[in-house]
């Protein structure tokens, strides 16, 4: 049975960092499939992986009649295809890039065709992890599969536990079916300021981690390195090992 987890937050907060490292521990015990739902897809970046074609320009494609009627296949088969061609296959992760959003344009066929596509492709992992972008569009366009769980990371200021807020509000407004919702606060220094809590609490989100800022990021970052090569006693790395045991993500593998 595949779990599916999504990340999201406003730009900034360290949710793609946040995203690779699950992925990377995930990837310890069993099969994982990373999509990179932000257009400006950096996710490859941080796990080390190449990156070619993403499934934007893929449903761009679709609305090119002439080229999908040379293939001789019908539209449904042929997106299929085309998923699996854009795959990145690496050991035990495997990465989908959304890229670009939608143009001009009626989509609704290609959308569906490529949930569809994306789900059975999903079903063969134990683990589907989406780095959402801040509007979290691919789900709310019913572009990926429902989520069992959604981890809304914020830094510790006011506009970010603002903009999990509306994350958590919008869930409401569409039609995915979300198990769990968890807020994540990082780059926290001393611990979480009495106002930020206060936030938190009046806004109804259900804490579940705070991770401590973490130098070591950056240092990777200026070096074009990827984020899953940060050292074992890292700040985000032990805060992120924490959030997997919290949530069971390994234990119920078995």
């Amino acid at each position: 049975m595949t779990t599916t987890i999504a990340i999201a937050g406003k730009g900034g907060v360290g949710k793609t960092s946040i995203a690779a490292l699950l992925i990377d521990l995930l990837s310890e015990k069993g099969t994982v499939l990373a999509i990179d739902g932000d257009p400006s897809s950096n996710l490859h970046m941080a796990l080390g992986l190449p990156l070619e074609e993403t499934i934007g320009s893929i449903r761009e494609g679709m609305l090119d009649s002439k080229t999908i009627g040379r293939s001789g296949i019908p539209k449904p088969d042929y997106l299929e295809f085309k998923v699996r061609e854009a795959l990145v296959e690496s050991g035990k992760i495997d990465l989908l890039a959304m890229g670009r959003p939608e143009g001009p344009g009626c989509y609704c066929a290609a959308n569906n065709w490529l949930r569809n596509s994306i789900d059975r492709l999903a079903g063969n992992y134990d683990y589907v992890v989406i780095d959402n972008e801040a509007g979290m569009e691919h789900i709310s366009r019913q572009t990926t599969r429902n989520v069992d769980i959604l981890l809304i990371v914020s830094d510790p200021s006011i506009r970010g536990i603002t903009a999990a807020a509306h994350t958590k509000d919008l869930i409401g407004e569409i039609r995915s079916r979300v198990s769990r919702i968890g807020l994540i606060v990082n780059k926290v220094r001393d611990g979480i300021p009495a106002q930020i809590k206060q936030a938190i609490d009046t806004a109804g989100l259900d804490i579940i981690g705070a991770i401590r800022e973490d130098a070591n990021v950056l240092d990777l970052e200026i070096n074009g390195k990827p984020l899953i090569e940060l050292p074992a006693d890292s700040p985000l790395r032990l805060g992120v090992e924490d959030l997997v045991a919290s949530l069971d993500l390994i234990s119920v593998k078995g």
